[in-house]
């Protein structure tokens, strides 16, 4: 299975164009666009690439293009991890799979198309090397590298990611049992935490684990984004001192 995380979104020739070499390159791999709208910053989408990747089985491969450097001197990489495969620049978007990882590998892409278009690395390298993979051909394409240093890497990212059609704010944070009944403070809200939607009346705004394993904010029957002010790259603080009433 190819699973594709980029920015490319919905509409537009891009999406197409990539999905296109990978039908032909890798007949019969099963191609999954699993989200094209992701962040735009690489390091806030790559804590949300780390969550989903964590719904997928072991043995896929992931098409990962979040990628304003294109063209400059970052690297073409694949990262193994945990039994899962991922394709994409190093810009730091695969650092947080990296880091949260127990067994991981890197591997530089030396291969180069005939032609490779200086702003197109998605279609002409990115994908080409994920079918190569998907299909356990890709050996003789990479030497091995030791990685970016990632002893200082932040484990979480406090901060809104991704916000859905429903106006909900997903964070990077993981949620723990350590937690339980912390205030989120975000925007002069103090939000308290609920189970589900349900759990609150409607209009109120609060946090929940969400089923990726996020610490997400919501509002029941409501827009969180609007509510509360909220965009990708918004920061938010906890506050275990003390218990508040949500916004």
């Amino acid at each position: 299975m190819i699973l594709l995380y980029t920015d490319f979104g919905a509409e537009g020739p891009y999406l197409g164009q990539v999905e296109a070499v990978l039908r032909r390159l890798a007949s019969g791999v099963d191609i999954v666009n699993l989200l094209s709208n992701a962040p735009a910053d690489p390091l806030p989408a790559g804590y949300l690439l780390d969550a989903l990747a964590h719904t997928q089985p072991r043995g896929a491969t992931f098409l990962c293009v979040v990628d304003p450097g294109v063209g400059g001197d970052r690297h073409a990489v694949v990262l193994e991890a945990d039994g899962r495969r991922f394709v994409g620049p190093d810009n730091g978007l695969l650092n947080g799979v990296a880091a949260r990882a127990t067994d991981v590998r890197w591997h530089i892409i030396e291969w180069r198309p005939d032609k490779l278009s200086a702003s197109f690395h998605g279609r002409d390298l990115f994908a080409p090397i994920a079918a190569r993979i998907a299909q356990d051909d890709w050996a003789w394409a990479f030497r091995v590298w030791n990685g970016p240093d990632l002893r200082a890497w932040p484990a979480d990212f406090y901060g809104i990611v991704y916000l859905d059609h429903y106006g909900n704010a997903l964070t990077g944070l993981r949620y723990s049992a350590a937690l339980e009944g912390q205030i989120v403070c975000v925007n002069n809200y103090r939000l308290t935490q609920a189970p589900t939607f349900c759990g609150v009346p409607e209009g109120k705004a609060f946090w929940y684990c969400n089923s990726m394993g996020l610490v997400e904010i919501a509002v029941n029957r409501g827009r969180a984004d609007v509510l509360l002010g909220l965009k990708p790259g918004t920061m938010f603080t906890l506050d275990d001192t003390a218990r508040g009433v949500s916004g």
